[in-house]
């Protein structure tokens, strides 16, 4: 498994201040957020402007660059982010499901959406990844499967994020046991009860809340999984480097001790 971070932590602070800390962190790569509003990193209105600087980073901090978030749908915002991740060298862009939990009937239109973007990103050769989300069509493990079994697409895969399984009110550790198999990328963060939202950023480091963060990593190293693990923590914008950067490290550092308790490292 490759250890990451989704650059969205440091939203706050610029790029380049990303994977400098990440780096000194311990990581093994890095997760480059396209998220409007959370961050000012990969933008992708500009994203040609960004190739040379994002892969000199990469290199200089030695960061593999392991995936990229942009949760909207929009074909042409989803097309660009596909590019953009073809020119960097970005393997994975993860995105949101779409509708809406208590609206059952989008469920198959966020299907379909994600069906048809799934053979947009094999044009690019990227693998596009989706995550049960709360509050939205695909929200728990049942829904991550009605979507795995219509979408046969190989750049198709599942983004895996305990908080939201949790916060849906399963076992994220059993849960984990019916997807993993196309499992190819995993948001990780930890959380404390299972209200709506993922907590305070320092809530969301692993080892602060509920989740059985242990036996989730085991079972994907049981399964052989050997994609990314990226932390994802939103909510740090106005936080201080300070904050950021001591988030990323106890996170860092609570993750390679699972795995070298279940035998991964």
């Amino acid at each position: 498994m490759k250890l990451g971070a989704n650059s969205v932590l440091f939203g706050g602070h610029d790029l380049e201040v990303a994977f400098r800390c990440l780096a000194m962190a311990g990581y093994d790569g890095i997760e480059l957020s396209a998220i409007d509003g959370m961050s000012q990193h990969l933008v992708l209105d500009r994203w040609p402007e960004l190739v040379k600087p994002i892969q000199t980073y990469a290199a200089t901090y030695g960061l593999a660059l392991l995936a990229m978030e942009q949760p909207s749908q929009d074909l042409a915002r989803m097309e660009t982010a596909f590019q953009a991740a073809a020119e960097i060298g970005i393997p994975i862009v993860n995105c949101g499901p779409g509708g809406k939990t208590s609206e059952p009937e989008t469920l198959q239109s966020s299907i379909d959406t994600l069906g048809k973007l799934a053979d947009l990103a094999g044009k690019y050769g990227v693998t596009l990844c989706v995550k049960a989300h709360v509050g939205c069509s695909i929200w728990n493990t049942p829904t991550t499967l009605q979507a795995m079994a219509a979408i046969t697409s190989p750049h198709f895969g599942i983004d895996m994020d305990p908080s939201h399984i949790h916060r849906a009110g399963e076992n994220p550790v059993e849960a984990l046991g019916a997807v993993v198999s196309r499992v190819k990328h995993v948001h990780i963060r930890d959380c404390k009860g299972r209200e709506q939202g993922p907590g305070k950023p320092e809530m969301q480091a692993n080892g602060r809340g509920d989740i059985d963060l242990l036996g989730y990593l085991r079972v994907l190293h049981e399964a052989g999984y050997s994609g990314p693990v990226d932390l994802e923590v939103i909510g740090a914008k106005e936080y201080s480097l300070e904050q950021c950067a001591v988030i990323a490290a106890e996170t860092r550092g609570h993750m390679q001790a699972c795995l070298q308790a279940c035998g991964a490292r």
